[in-house]
């Protein structure tokens, strides 16, 4: 009985612990499914982004729609085409960048260029030596000549110019009749490397008429409209920005207005050791090249007297440059000025440029200048009111005469032909020292 009674509580034991586990195998396999549905891709799979949510979509499996495709490859296409915009517009911004660069790095490549040509010149430091053995330096070196500022120009002057010099003249049709004087008088004093600057078709066909060189500009806005209308002064004022050109071909430029009479070749008496070299409109050796002028102001006593140093001024209707740096900046500023207002003299702003110096406010021109024989290169007030006057003086040969001083210029310059080419010793006697 007790024996039975055992077996009993074993079995009955036996089948408990079996049922427990059979229990906790089917607990495993929930949970295992629970954890199915809730985390497809795995508890720590570190490519999913998603949080522990549960997401039913993922539980339905779906064909891929053809609709769909096209949806996508349509945006994807927009998105491709946004990036190249994109990418184009910061492509500009660089090139923008790059430009900026490089005129940057061409600023300084001038201003490197400009310290290296100064070490050209000055060379070497060198100690000053012994009293009065010392000179300065006067002449600037010349600037790099650039075919590619005006090719066409390059070759004219290529051909008609001497020792890389040439004498230019600005012309339009109001003032034909005076250039005809003057081309008969180069022609006469045999001197080859003249340019005529034609401001209009009329000056191109008497060039072509009469074998003279010229260079007509191409067309230009801001120029042209006073080229072709202005008078005397007006196109007087052209020159300083017409030159530039030709010093940067590297061409040292002797510039005349047509109321000037040649008689002999101007090239063979300039020194070339200065920036600039123009005649003056002085009228004896004191006025041309510089005096000390005393000031009196009785008021202040013993200091009186005030010493002023004076010169009259350089005509800026003749006078020569070299290709430099000074050079070019000198016709720069001139032309600036000129073009904006007040209204102002050419000649008045070519002198202020040239001898104002350095002082608060302003950084005046550093340029070398030179004023020419007052005889040789003279102006129609000294020959009028002096030479013509005097026996001796009537005997010199200059090498022009610029009728400045006078409005009547062309029968005056006729007259001056005629006196020095012709012999006609009274040809000058009929006008007065001064104007009507």
């Amino acid at each position: 009985m007790a024996g039975h009674v055992g077996r009993r509580s074993t079995n009955t034991s036996q089948s408990g612990r079996g049922s427990r586990i059979i229990v906790a195998i089917l607990i495993g396999i929930l949970l295992g499914c629970i954890f199915a549905l809730l985390y497809p891709n795995g508890l720590f799979n570190s490519n999913s982004n998603s949080t522990s949510h549960f997401n039913p979509r993922r539980l339905v499996k779906t064909k891929p729609q053809f609709g769909s495709t096209l949806c996508e490859s349509t945006e994807r296409v927009n998105m491709l085409k946004s990036d190249i915009s994109d990418l184009s517009n910061i492509n500009d911004e660089l090139k923008m960048q790059v430009k900026d660069l490089t005129e940057k790095l061409r600023a300084v490549e001038q201003k490197n260029g400009q310290a290296k040509q100064q070490v050209i010149v000055t060379g070497e430091l060198q100690k000053a030596g012994p009293f009065g053995t010392f000179k300065g330096i006067k002449t600037n070196p010349t600037v790099l000549p650039d075919d590619s500022v005006n090719p066409r120009l390059a070759k004219i002057l290529e051909k008609i110019a001497v020792n890389k010099e040439v004498i230019v003249a600005l012309a339009n049709s109001n003032v034909k009749a005076m250039l005809e004087v003057s081309v008969s008088s180069i022609k006469k004093a045999g001197i080859p490397n003249y340019l005529v600057v034609a401001l209009d078709e009329e000056i191109v066909d008497f060039c072509k008429e009469n074998d003279v060189s010229y260079y007509m500009r191409d067309p230009d806005d801001v120029i042209d409209s006073v080229a072709k209308t202005g008078g005397n002064h007006a196109v007087s004022g052209l020159k300083f920005r017409i030159l530039r050109e030709f010093l940067q071909l590297g061409y040292s430029v002797l510039l005349s207005d047509v109321d000037i009479v040649y008689i002999q070749n101007p090239f063979d008496h300039i020194y070339r050791d200065s920036d600039v070299e123009s005649m003056s409109d002085g009228h004896d050796n004191n006025t041309a090249y510089g005096y000390n002028d005393v000031f009196d102001e009785p008021g202040m006593g013993w200091a009186r007297y005030a010493h002023t140093m004076r010169i009259w001024v350089y005509n800026s209707g003749f006078f020569y440059l070299r290709p430099t740096l000074p050079a070019i900046e000198l016709l720069d500023r001139v032309a600036d000025r000129l073009s904006h207002p007040p209204p102002a003299w050419d000649q008045a702003v070519f002198n202020e440029e040239l001898f104002f110096p350095s002082h608060p406010g302003y950084i005046g021109l550093y340029a070398s200048k030179r004023t020419m024989d007052r005889y040789l290169f003279m102006n129609s007030k000294a020959l009028f009111k002096e030479v013509r006057k005097d026996d001796n003086l009537k005997k010199l040969k200059p090498v022009i005469v610029h009728i400045n001083y006078h409005p009547d210029k062309l029968p005056r310059m006729k007259a001056v032909f005629e006196f020095y080419f012709n012999g006609q010793q009274d040809a000058l006697d009929p006008f007065p020292d001064g104007s009507g």
